[in-house]
């Protein structure tokens, strides 16, 4: 059974108001992703799509978008691919993030994450998110390979 974000954007995404909506929500829980202004285009098991745009908060000194805003949308989408993918009964929380800074970046920017989760019986394991960033003319700017630990929820003690 999918997690709660997913069902979520099953509902609302179907619709540009509704995606701004979610990720409304998203960067409501999650504060620090609202410094890029995201917009998350995409979300289903094994993949999100999330863009942002160059403007002056996102710069670094040289004029072309900071490295860690990017790392920012690779989080984003990693994150939120692998909670799209988990069950219900499983949580994720990122271990260790691994980028590479290929060309300058410079205008619209395009995160895609693919993941590979293992299955909800499986004990506590890593899985990997693989994020690619692409400019408005398709070109691999940077990506990035963020390890995740998937368990199980703690159980609830009522």
């Amino acid at each position: 059974m999918p997690a709660q974000s997913f069902k979520l954007f099953r509902l609302l995404g179907s619709s540009a108001a509704g995606r701004w909506t979610f990720t409304r929500l998203i960067c409501f829980k999650a504060p620090y992703f609202a410094s890029i202004r995201p917009l998350i285009e995409e979300l289903a098991p094994g993949r999100c799509v999330v863009r942002f745009h160059d403007r002056r908060r996102v710069r670094n000194h040289i004029g072309t978008v900071h490295a860690i805003a990017m790392c920012c949308a690779a989080e984003l989408a990693g994150g939120l691919a692998i909670d799209a993918t988990i069950a219900d009964s499983q949580r994720w929380i990122p271990k260790g993030m691994t980028v590479r800074y290929l060309k300058r970046a410079k205008g619209t920017l395009t995160a895609t994450a693919s993941v590979n989760v293992p299955p909800a019986a499986a004990p506590a394991q890593e899985a990997y998110a693989l994020i690619e960033v692409r400019d408005a003319s398709n070109e691999l700017v940077f990506d990035a390979d963020i390890a995740m630990w998937v368990s199980a929820k703690a159980k609830r003690k009522d």
